[in-house]
Parts: structure tokens; sequence; C-alpha cells
């Protein structure tokens, strides 16, 4: 009988072959974004530990940053606080030839903000019934809106924040707000089906990955976006290096010399 290929985890191999070749195309997308004035935002929206900054990092790693623009903005400033709620995210919006990826968003208000109790509940009402015209004034502003949910299950999550519990490495990525959250499951949930339910509209729909298996998730992921976001291929001149000038040469070498030099250990 053969095995259920969504409950056994993608082997390295087989994922690093498959993301260099969805690389490839982001590197395409890249130009035609570009060439083309495109603006693109992606939300990547999940509970914590569901993946979204091992998604990110594999969808932006081979691209420019001036390009694909990673957005992850910390708590408000008090200045902030007293402004239009959505008025520092609109701040980051993508300019001509620009993707913006906001690690977290304005749906903030929807999850952390709403279960931790950061906002009343008329705040959060409120947001959710004018999210979508929001939504749709960007998108009639000429911007392609991609919102995406990473859902991870709750076995995984948990093995996650033990794994990062025993890493040095890792222990950076868990908050006091993580462990609340990690407390609070159902409350997440009871946030997220309300936030579905409010805006997941025609014009701007969420789409669900699941995220159990990391490597299926970031591969799943960038073949939606290449797939979602139109574009071809933009005809390039292939690059020859002009000859150096011997012009005003000189031993450029001695230069270096008495300066400091870091130690070679490696």
């Amino acid at each position: 009988m053969a095995k259920d290929k969504s409950a056994e985890k993608m082997k390295r191999k087989d994922y690093e072959k498959e993301l260099q070749k969805l690389q490839v195309q982001l590197c395409h997308l890249q130009e035609w974004v570009r060439a083309n004035n495109l603006r693109v935002i992606i939300l990547f929206e999940g509970r914590d530990a569901a993946g979204k900054g091992g998604t990110i990092k594999a969808l932006t790693e081979k691209v420019s940053p001036r390009v694909f623009r990673v957005v992850a903005l910390p708590a408000p400033s008090d200045r902030e606080k007293t402004q239009l709620f959505l008025q520092r995210y609109m701040q980051q919006f993508p300019a001509a030839g620009e993707i913006v990826i906001f690690d977290r968003s304005w749906y903030n208000r929807a999850g952390v903000e709403y279960v931790m109790g950061f906002c009343t509940p008329a705040e959060h009402k409120r947001f959710l019934s004018l999210c979508p015209q929001m939504e749709q004034y960007i998108i009639e502003g000429g911007i392609i809106l991609i919102k995406l949910w990473l859902e991870v299950g709750m076995d995984e999550q948990e093995r996650r924040f033990r794994a990062r519990i025993d890493d040095p490495l890792r222990q950076w990525k868990l908050s006091p707000m993580d462990t609340e959250s990690y407390r609070r499951w159902y409350d997440y949930s009871r946030a997220r089906d309300l936030m579905f339910k409010a805006t997941s509209s025609k014009h701007a729909p969420w789409n669900v990955i699941r995220s159990d298996d990391k490597r299926r998730a970031r591969l799943n992921c960038i073949a939606f976006l290449l797939k979602t976001i139109p574009h071809g291929r933009v005809r390039r001149d292939k690059v020859k290096l002009p000859e150096r000038s011997n012009k005003g040469r000189y031993n450029d070498q001695a230069g270096l010399r008495g300066m400091k030099f870091v130690e070679e250990r490696y």
C-alpha cells in the first residue's frame, strides 16, 4: 500500500532541487515586475511557529531586496497608537516595480490584538467590517494583493516550540507572547474563523497553506505566487565584461602593507 505523501516529510535533497527551479522563476518574475512597474503586496499570516519566517526567507533569498521588500513592523509607538490604525501599514505600500511582503500585517488586529485584549471589541468589530472595503480600494488602485495563511497543526506547533526551548540558535524566536499563544490555541482558532468569515472576499480571498511539513509549504507557497502574479520573461542582453584598463596601473597591494588584517582562522 502506497504511503500518504502528505504524512511523509519531504527529503532535503528533493526540496532543494525543486526550490532551485522555483527560485529561477522568481528571478524572472522580479524582472517582469520591475520592467512593467507592477505593485504587489503579499501578506503572510498564521499562528506562531507556523513557518512564516522560513517561507519568506526561501522566497526572497535569491532575489533583490530592492524589488522584494520584507516589512516586519514592531509594536506601535505611542505616536503610532494615536494614528489611524492602517496608517503605518500604508506607509510601507509598494511603489512601481516593488513587491512588499508583510511578515504579519494589519490583520494583527484580527489576531493577536483581539485575543490578547490589545484592542477593544468595538475596534475589532469595526476592523472586520471595514477591512474588505479598504482592500477593495487597494486593488482598485492597481495593487495586486495576495493574502496567505499558514496553517500549522496543534501537535506540530508544540514540537516546534519545544525544539526552540532546547536550541540556543532558536531561543530568540520564543517570546512570552508565543508561549501565551500556545496556551490560547482555541482562542486563536476562533479569532481565525471570525477573520476568514468577515474578510475572505471575492476580490481578496484568503489562501490557506498547510505547513506541518515546512519544505512542502515553502514550495507550495512559491508555486502559488508564481501562478497568481501574471508575468512573463523579459529579454536581457547578455552581459559581457569589458577589458580592464591599465591606465594608472600600479602595485595596489603595496598600499595594504602595515594594515591590520583579520586573523585567518579558517
